[in-house]
């Protein structure tokens, strides 16, 4: 079931993280990658940085849709929160500086990179979270 609460707690997770796992694929080809984020709420979009060289930035050149995972690492599996996500991932252009500025102020060793940021946009997002009971599940999708 989706509804506010259920939003409001899965955009908590997503601030109090920083990393996610990234799965590109072509056709027969697929790739993984764990990256630095910063979570827009308004939006419900994901900034990251990657180089377009990559074996998976050439796969999301190819194919723009990606799924991935974010999670914490408790040791007691009664902690235990994590996403599931679907979504479209673009490389940002030159107009969106704003964007850059707030990653290097979350991620400031960012700030001599010259490696492009993109943009990953939410389309469905699985919360597990153990701490509401076991295996609780909370869904979102655009």
């Amino acid at each position: 079931m989706q509804n506010s609460a259920n939003l409001a707690i899965i955009c908590d997770f997503l601030d109090q993280q920083h990393v996610l796992t990234l799965c590109a694929s072509q056709a027969a080809d697929m790739w993984c990658a764990n990256c630095f984020y910063l979570f827009d709420q308004q939006d419900m979009r994901l900034y990251l940085m990657t180089e377009p060289t990559t074996r998976h930035a050439e796969l999301m050149q190819l194919n723009p849709r990606v799924v991935g995972t974010i999670a914490n690492q408790p040791d007691d599996p009664r902690l235990i929160k994590g996403i599931q996500y679907r979504g479209d991932i673009a490389v940002l252009t030159s107009e969106d500086k704003h964007i850059r500025k707030r990653y290097c102020q979350r991620f400031p060793v960012a700030k001599t990179a010259v490696t492009p940021l993109w943009q990953l946009r939410l389309l469905e997002i699985k919360m597990t979270n153990n701490e509401l009971g076991f295996a609780k599940k909370l869904f979102w999708a655009r």
